[in-house]
């Protein structure tokens, strides 16, 4: 082996530190964090904006580029942002639009910009909203969707569809860790519904959830609900079932799988209305020692010990909805958006808690094909593909980042908010690492968030569940996650020293570091 010559390691040196120096080159924002800092993928870089939030889930941008927050036990905050190119932005300031300590996690904004919803654990409520002032009258307050108090997943993802622009959907979870009220599709638990908001007259009551047309029931905690851009097609994340055992046998390290599931299309019947499941029937992820295996793959369905007398494996996969995709057991998915030309989805994995080994904290991406599908086979285990992840995952929950809302900007930089640490992060690509999503567009403008042309965010909906997840395993107080995942999310960059003044590059800047050291 040979050594490089001192200005070549110089210069790999170089490189590897300023290899994006325009962008890195930001003096206008040196936030740090204070634990070891999620490292980005080959292609991509992040930035800490804003700290000192109280447990930040939802997040959209309005129409003058402001950045909504949906601050559980506080309300709706405006950020007003320096814009200094790439990921160097910088919170010039913080304002509360919308001072409500009920309003725990859903959050979006109607296609023209003058309406902000926002949800509690029993109502969904809706704002006039001055975008000119940045002001909301507090008087001008109206419930639109009403009565889904439960206990335990106590919040309400709001989706405002891109497609039909009237159509509010809103997801609400279950009341138990195995709620049998969830069997009777009356009782309005574990379902995603849609109103038409157009029809509510001003003197009019509020809608009644379980009036809402039924997008899916069968489903305990949906709480990333998105839309894909190019067909319209309704996405949602199921956080699937703690603590459970197969035929008398501890399974619930690595089962069940959380998961991906298809809603059909706005306006449409097909695949629309269906049951997906729960609470008698789960869906699979490791077939490991998995008791009483015989013919079931990844992503089958299977009964639970305590389904309801006659539900068999066999009937799970005939009469419940099988996701289209399944991941790791816990890792806690919270919001889902899409891209512009729906080739990639992303989603944040807000990390377990009912597992030894801790698992998600992270944010990921799955690539879809032009017919609006993920191009993985529903048995895929490799569908997701890691973008942000915590340098070690056995300080989660105290020293890891805890991803909750995504929103796209207009020219496509991903912003996401980490509640247990009280942050907003911007993630950008700044070069394709193969995996998709390299126009960076948004998921519609439909919230008015965007300009319209799909670099928006499209929806504006947080995810919708986060404030305690209510199975006991989070705080349940309904301004933590719920699934007790700790905080944690950084500006650090741990792979390569950096504070969060700089953007996190990982990867190629590593390698030509390590070319530095050792030429073959």
């Amino acid at each position: 082996m040979a050594r490089l010559a001192p200005h070549m390691l110089l210069l790999a040196l170089f490189v590897s530190l300023f290899g994006s120096c325009t962008a890195q080159n930001c003096t206008t924002n040196n936030l740090q964090v204070t634990y070891p800092a999620p490292v980005a993928a080959d292609g991509w870089e992040y930035r800490l904006i804003s700290t000192g939030l109280t447990a930040p889930r939802s997040i959209v941008f309005d129409s003058t580029g402001g950045l909504l927050v949906l601050d559980a036990g506080v309300g709706v905050r405006r950020l007003t942002l320096q814009d200094n190119g790439g990921t160097c932005l910088s919170v010039t300031a913080n304002a509360t639009l919308i001072a409500d300590t009920a309003l725990n996690h859903g959050l979006a904004i109607s296609a023209d910009g003058g309406t902000i919803y926002a949800s509690t654990v029993n109502d969904v409520y809706a704002y006039t909203y001055n975008e000119q002032t940045n002001t909301v009258d507090p008087t001008t307050r109206r419930t639109v969707v009403t009565n889904m108090t439960n206990a335990d997943h106590v919040t309400r993802t709001l989706l405002l569809s891109s497609r039909l622009p009237n159509e509010l959907l809103v997801s609400r979870g279950s009341a138990a860790n195995e709620d049998p009220q969830a069997r009777n599709v009356s009782s309005g638990i574990s379902q995603i519904r849609a109103y038409d908001i157009s029809t509510l007259a001003a003197t009019d009551p509020p809608f009644q959830f379980v009036a809402g047309t039924l997008i899916g029931s069968g489903l305990r905690d949906a709480v990333g609900v998105g839309e894909n851009p190019t067909n319209g097609g309704i996405w949602s994340l199921e956080n699937s079932v703690d603590d459970l055992t197969r035929e008398g046998v501890d399974v619930h390290q690595d089962n069940p799988g959380e998961e991906l599931n298809f809603h059909g299309i706005l306006g449409a019947t097909a695949n629309q209305g269906g049951n997906y499941g729960y609470p008698d029937c789960y869906a699979l992820w490791s077939t490991v020692g998995f008791p009483d295996l015989g013919a079931l793959e990844v992503g089958d369905q299977f009964a639970s010990d305590n389904a309801t007398a006659g539900v068999t494996d066999a009937t799970c996969n005939t009469n419940s909805v099988d996701p289209r995709l399944v991941f790791q057991a816990h890792v806690s998915p919270k919001d889902i958006k899409f891209n512009t030309n729906g080739s990639t989805a992303y989603i944040t994995f807000h990390g377990s808690t009912d597992r030894t080994t801790p698992v998600g904290y992270s944010i990921v991406s799955v690539a879809f094909g032009l017919n609006g599908q993920p191009t993985a086979p529903m048995d895929s285990t490799t569908a997701a593909t890691n973008i942000l992840t915590s340098p070690d995952l056995t300080q989660c929950p105290d020293d890891c980042f805890t991803p909750v809302g995504l929103t796209f900007d207009t020219i496509g930089r991903l912003f996401f908010s980490s509640d247990t640490t009280g942050e907003i992060f911007v993630l950008q690509q700044v070069a394709d690492d193969g995996n998709g999503g390299g126009d960076g567009g948004g998921d519609g403008g439909g919230d008015g968030g965007g300009d319209g042309d799909g670099n928006g965010d499209g929806d504006g909906n947080g995810d919708g569940d986060g404030n305690g997840d209510g199975d006991g395993n989070g705080d349940g107080d309904g301004t933590g996650d719920g699934d007790g995942n700790g905080d944690g999310d950084g500006g650090t960059n741990a792979a390569n020293g950096l504070t969060s003044a700089w953007p996190v590059t990982v990867g190629a800047a590593f390698a030509s570091l390590m070319a530095g050291f050792i030429l073959a």
